[in-house]
This record gives C-alpha cells, sequence and structure tokens, in this order.
C-alpha cells in the first residue's frame, strides 16, 4: 500500500538545535540593548534645555527638580518635620543674607522699606495670595501676631529672640503699615511679609502702633484673631531712654527737664510731650480695648526681659501656642553692655547682640524731676496693673 512507503524521518542534531538557541538569545539581546539605547535618548532630550538656552535655564531645571523633592518631603511628613527642622536648614543661608540687610547694628531707621511702587511690580496674583505654593516653598501672609509697643520697652530684643524659633517668621523693618502707610493697602502689606510655610506664624513689630488711635480699627479690620504683644517699661525709664535716644541724633534739643514741665514753677508735667505721653499705658489699652478682648493682648517685662529673657520668652511662646523651643540655653548676659543676648542668632552660628544703637548711657537727670515724674504717672500705672492683672513693681 501507498502508506507503506511513507519513511520516517530523522530527528535534526544537536548541532542545528544549539545553532537556533543562539541565534534565539543573540536576538532578544539585541532588542533589549535598543530597548535600552531608546530610554537614554529620551531621557536626555526630556532633560536638556532647548537649543540655544542660556545656563540659567539648565540651572531653572536643578532647582525644579530639587523644589519637587522638597515638597514631597513635605507631604510625606504632613510639613510637621519639615516645618520644626527642614526649614531652619532650608532658609539657614537665606536668613544670614537677610541678616546682611537688617544688621541691629544699624539704627532702625536704617532698616528702611521698599517703596510701594517696586512692592506693587512684585505682587502676586490674588489665586495664590495666602496660600502654600505648589512647589511647597511657602507663601505670603498677612501676619498672624504683632508686637504694638512700645516704643525704647525692648521691642527690638523681643524680635530679635523671637526669630530664633523655627516656626516665627518676622520682617526686619518696622512697616508701619498701621499709622503711615495704610493707605497702601493689604496687599503692600503682604509683600513686605516673609514666605512661610503651614504651621509657622507670621510677625512684625512697629511700637508706635500701641499709641496710634486709628491702630486698633484698622488691625481689626484685617483680622479679629490678630495677637498682639506689648512690651511695657517702667515709664519714667522710658522716657529717659526715649530722649537719650533723640539727643543722640539732635544734640541741640532742651534739657530733659525742660521738656518735662509745662512750667517749672508750677511743677504741671507736659504730656504732650510724647516722650511723657507714651508711658501712660491704661489711657491707650482703653483704646485697645474697644477692639480686642485681653485673653488677645500679651503684656511682656521689659525688665524682667533683662533680668529673666527664657522666662518672658516661655509667656510669649505660650501665648503664641507655640512649643517652648527657646530656652536659656540660648542666651548669656553681656556684662559690658548689661543686657542678655544670643549665643546663636537665627541664620549664624555666632553670638548675637543688639547693636551700638541699643543700652546707650542715659544722662543724668535731676532727682527731683525723676520724683516728680513718678508721683504722676503713679495713679496711671495702679489702673494698669488692674486692667492687665499683672504688677509690674514700678512704684516701689
Amino acid at each position: 500500500m501507498a502508506f507503506s512507503r511513507i519513511t520516517k524521518l530523522d530527528p535534526p542534531s544537536r548541532g542545528i538545535f544549539r545553532k537556533a538557541v543562539v541565534m534565539l538569545c543573540s536576538l532578544l539581546a539585541s532588542f533589549f540593548l535598543l530597548h535600552l539605547l531608546t530610554e537614554s535618548c529620551t531621557t536626555t532630550t526630556g532633560n536638556s534645555p532647548p537649543r540655544g538656552s542660556s545656563s540659567r535655564t539648565a540651572g531653572l531645571f536643578e532647582d525644579l527638580s530639587s523644589l519637587r523633592t522638597k515638597r514631597l518631603v513635605y507631604e510625606w511628613t504632613g510639613g510637621s518635620e519639615l516645618n520644626r527642622y527642614g526649614t531652619a536648614a532650608r532658609t539657614s543661608q537665606v536668613l544670614a543674607d537677610e541678616r546682611a540687610t537688617q544688621d541691629s547694628e544699624l539704627p532702625e531707621e536704617a532698616l528702611a522699606l521698599p517703596p510701594p511702587d517696586l512692592v506693587v511690580s512684585r505682587r502676586v496674583s490674588p489665586r495664590f495670595a495666602g496660600k502654600v505654593s505648589p512647589l511647597g516653598e511657602g507663601s505670603k501672609k498677612l501676619p498672624q501676631a504683632l508686637i504694638i509697643g512700645v516704643k525704647k520697652g525692648g521691642t527690638r530684643a523681643l524680635l530679635e529672640f523671637l526669630r530664633v524659633h523655627p516656626d516665627i517668621r518676622a520682617v526686619g523693618a518696622e512697616p508701619h503699615f498701621f499709622d503711615r502707610n495704610y493707605h497702601n493697602g493689604l496687599e503692600w502689606y503682604r509683600e513686605l511679609m516673609p514666605k512661610t510655610l503651614e504651621g509657622q506664624i507670621t510677625m512684625e513689630k512697629t511700637p508706635s502702633y500701641f499709641v496710634t488711635r486709628e491702630a486698633p480699627a484698622r488691625i481689626s479690620a484685617m483680622s479679629r484673631n490678630t495677637k498682639l504683644i506689648v512690651v511695657v517699661r517702667d515709664p519714667v525709664t522710658r522716657a529717659i531712654s526715649d530722649y537719650t535716644q533723640t539727643l543722640s541724633k539732635k544734640p541741640d534739643i532742651p534739657s530733659f527737664e525742660s521738656l518735662t514741665f509745662k512750667n517749672r514753677t508750677t511743677g504741671l508735667i507736659d504730656t504732650s510731650w510724647s516722650a511723657i505721653q507714651i508711658g501712660i499705658y491704661a489711657k491707650h489699652l482703653d483704646n485697645w480695648l474697644q477692639y480686642f478682648p485681653m485673653e488677645q493682648i500679651l503684656f511682656v517685662s521689659g525688665e524682667r526681659l533683662i533680668s529673666d529673657p527664657a522666662g518672658e520668652l516661655g509667656r510669649v511662646q505660650d501665648f503664641l501656642g507655640l512649643k517652648r523651643i527657646i530656652t536659656d540655653k540660648h542666651f548669656y548676659f553681656n556684662q559690658t553692655k548689661g543686657f542678655p543676648c544670643l549665643k546663636k542668632a537665627e541664620g549664624s552660628s555666632k553670638p548675637h547682640c543688639l547693636g551700638k544703637t541699643k543700652g546707650r548711657t542715659h544722662p543724668n537727670i535731676d532727682p527731683e524731676v525723676v520724683q516728680r515724674l513718678r508721683d504722676f504717672y503713679r495713679p496711671f500705672n495702679m489702673k494698669f496693673y488692674q486692667m492687665t492683672g499683672r504688677f509690674f513693681g514700678w512704684d516701689d
């Protein structure tokens, strides 16, 4: 039969089988190498700046990559770790640069603000105002806390001490927004503020707010929840310190004694002189209590800020709802200057004291004039003690 003629084929030899396997492996290897080469070309093309771009563009890609990484860390940690530690590390160089232009060795008048037209030209879009930026670098917000007074009470020292705290960001110069620059508007004011992350507090200090009649209503209009801090000091010593500062700028002004009295013979105090008027704390506080409850106002003792800075800073940190990070370990007492200094200032590894304009030697004032001033201030001080619920000991 026909089927009987079909013969059985011999199986392929082992050599042919080996060659087929080798060819298949080579083909797969070629595809793999081609895939790697394609990926490499795509990555290089995607990260390279377009032809003709400057080196500045290349740096931008690096910055964006770094910022993206920080944003991821911020999201992973819920902001807590980055706020407390990452911010300080991240901004240490930036803060050091700020210190170069805001060094307290300069008089406060030298800490000038930019003109309104320059600030407005850099205004952020209202869409992002007061919000955390997409890259996690924070944003400029209106202040949640203000140091509103008093002049020559120790406000500069308090601000410099507070800036050590990683959850506080503050303007170095005095904005004088609620007394002199209110016409510039809140957006101008916001642009003066440093950028903050979620959980950080924006602050500024302008001591003249406390004695400005319009300031309480204006601050309340911005936010009724604003926390207010007032550094107060023995009004007699404060007045002499105020006069000493003016004397250093205008050596030809009349004597302290002649400015104190409307009539030296009758002993009538001239309350129109600002150096005297500022110290009538109870009068000014009455105006603030029409807009803010006492619970939103903290009074810091200027004397205790010198004798026990850590204790007063502890009260301030509690008032602001912050962890007590600033403690005794941050201070040392400078015998030459006569007040405490920071062992390490914000953004620096060196000790930091307030400048030469702080701690001036007071002129000798007639003791009878000093006593007359103490008698004048005593009833106002007593009322102030009752209003604040704190005895400051200025009449001992």
